[in-house]
């Protein structure tokens, strides 16, 4: 059973500057709520009641976020204002959260590694808040639970993109497929368009298994001194232990400016 969610938060968030100089990338905000607070509610829709986030510094914004604000609470008390709390107020009795720093961005895997105090020798999920996930049914983490406990590996999500992007994201090369399921036989981090071994992207959704820190802390760093998650994986599809799981739903890239404005647009005709 999967009990606890690790959220990688302390990244700069560059291409939101100026606003992320002071402002976590992870709390812009989607219509009302900041990009975590949907990716929390996903991973308790999936059960997992623990979030550890990883986070650096100048995102204490985070931790306040999952706290108590008591001038605010008795300022609203009483008002018609005071049902808007009522979601994060849930989440605060429901969720128990956990924070460790990362002191340099050493990329991804470091980020997943330096979680590992917070996790410890159990299978967790992994949510990029910046990758935000919409579906009528199930969340996507949900149903990558739902895969791991029939098969119980690693599991990253994975999804189609166009042949002239695969360059900008981690691409599988598949095995074979049964429905949602691949079988991958190695991944490519950022290959360059030509040279991509297929157009399934891997995005910011991820089961791994506890070997994953040991794995990690194996490997060398790549380019820019950093510590690649997809490194870490190859290793383990090479013995068959990770699969590719095409989910359901729609995906957002909040990392981006263009994608932040969609997801915004896409929420706003919701309510």
């Amino acid at each position: 059973m999967i009990k606890k969610c690790l959220f990688p938060a302390a990244g700069y968030g560059t291409r939101f500057l100026p606003a992320t100089k002071s402002l976590p990338k992870e709390m812009l905000p989607i219509i009302t709520k900041p990009l975590i607070h949907y990716g929390v509610e996903e991973a308790m829709e999936a059960g997992i009641h623990n979030m550890a986030i990883v986070t650096g510094r100048g995102k204490r914004a985070l931790e306040d976020y999952f706290d108590i604000s008591y001038e605010l609470e008795h300022q609203i008390k009483g008002s018609s204002k005071e049902p808007l709390l009522k979601e994060i107020r849930h989440i605060q009795n429901s969720c128990v959260f956990t924070y460790i720093r990362q002191k340099e961005m050493r990329g991804l895997g470091d980020a997943i590694l330096k979680g590992e105090p917070l996790i410890g020798q159990e299978p967790f999920a992994v949510i990029l808040a910046d990758d935000l996930c919409v579906n009528e049914n199930d969340g996507v983490i949900k149903q990558m639970v739902k895969a791991y406990n029939r098969y119980k590996c690693s599991i990253v999500a994975v999804m189609e993109v166009p042949q002239n992007e695969t360059h900008k994201y981690g691409i599988i090369k598949p095995l074979e497929q049964n429905d949602s399921i691949i079988k991958i036989a190695d991944m490519v981090e950022k290959p360059s368009n030509e040279e991509a071994p297929s157009n399934l992207a891997i995005i910011g959704r991820y089961i791994l298994t506890p070997d994953i820190f040991d794995i990690l802390r194996s490997i060398k760093a790549g380019v820019n001194g950093e510590l690649q998650i997809t490194d870490a994986l190859k290793l383990q599809a090479k013995e068959g232990k990770v699969l590719g799981y095409k989910f359901e739903g729609i995906r957002f890239d909040c990392g981006s400016i263009e994608g932040f404005v969609k997801a915004t647009n896409y929420m706003y005709k919701k309510l």
